[in-house]
């Protein structure tokens, strides 16, 4: 059986435990940004008093457009993520879109992602697993927009046989039509019959997929992750940026950074009442 709660960091994450957050840009653009981003959400950490991981990519691999930034690399990508571990004391997670990323990630970050479009990708998860397992860290799974709920039930199996009970499911919306993302609630209930903690990926419920660069609408983040909250949700992923509008990957659905406090603080209360009530 997974592991749930599962502790991320020292903090304990699933049902009956307060709300983790996954928070940062979407994407390395500098040690500045970084840096910037790492020290905030830091201090974040210790007014609001709940945990966060967090998250930045090495490698947008998925992107649309051939010219799109992809980012600085996973030598130099995780040279940064390190750097941050050690200045915050936040742990950390970023994708692993290829078999052979795998052990390197896992030595640097507490927390192994699968992007959504790779995740019944056999080889890929179970190198991640492999990795997780030997060095004691946790593998994040997106739930495809293209797959039922029910079907990620799978994912899990292949984790746990691969040795690795560490497993968090995420959800991050269905295709529907060509341009729009739908969130149907009852992913999270139906992921956490899995036995394992389900994270809302408010951010990127809200792109609009389609043409040369993803639109979005940020205003609709809270909307998504407060429903989420009140379906059980365990963690929320929020991407965030100083300068959404001027970020060089999915700044449309970036929440800015001095915007980021208030959110978590209200979703935690929010999580605090659905404790109480059992859900």
């Amino acid at each position: 059986m997974p592991n749930c709660p599962v502790v991320i960091g020292n903090a304990p994450c699933g049902p009956g435990q307060p709300l983790l957050f996954v928070l940062g840009p979407c994407v390395i653009e500098s040690r500045e940004l970084l840096i910037e981003v790492g020290d905030h959400l830091a201090a974040v950490r210790e007014r609001i008093g709940m945990p966060i991981v967090f998250k930045a990519s090495f490698d947008k691999a998925n992107r649309t457009s051939g010219d799109s930034f992809r980012g600085p690399g996973l030598e130099r990508g995780l040279e940064m993520l390190a750097e941050i571990k050690t200045r915050t004391g936040l742990p950390l997670t970023t994708d692993v879109h290829e078999p052979s990323q795998a052990r390197p990630v896992a030595e640097v970050c507490d927390i192994l992602q699968i992007p959504a479009f790779l995740a019944r990708q056999t080889n890929l998860v179970e190198a991640c697993a492999t990795a997780a397992a030997e060095f004691g860290r946790t593998v994040n799974v997106k739930k495809p927009q293209f797959v039922a709920p029910e079907d990620m039930m799978h994912v899990v199996r292949k984790c746990e046989a691969t040795g690795c009970p560490n497993v968090l499911l995420t959800e991050r919306g269905t295709t529907f039509g060509y341009g729009r993302l739908i969130n149907d609630m009852q992913a999270i209930p139906t992921m956490r019959s899995f036995g394992v903690p389900v994270v809302i990926d408010a951010t990127h419920s809200v792109q609009m997929p389609g043409g040369k660069t993803t639109g979005g609408r940020r205003e609709m983040v809270p909307t998504i992750a407060r429903a989420a909250v009140a379906a059980g949700a365990d963690a929320v992923f929020l991407e965030t940026h100083p300068k959404p509008d001027k970020a060089l990957s999915d700044g449309p659905n970036q929440v800015p950074l001095d915007r980021i406090e208030r959110l978590c603080a209200d979703l935690g209360r929010l999580r605090s009442l659905v404790l109480e009530f059992g859900v």
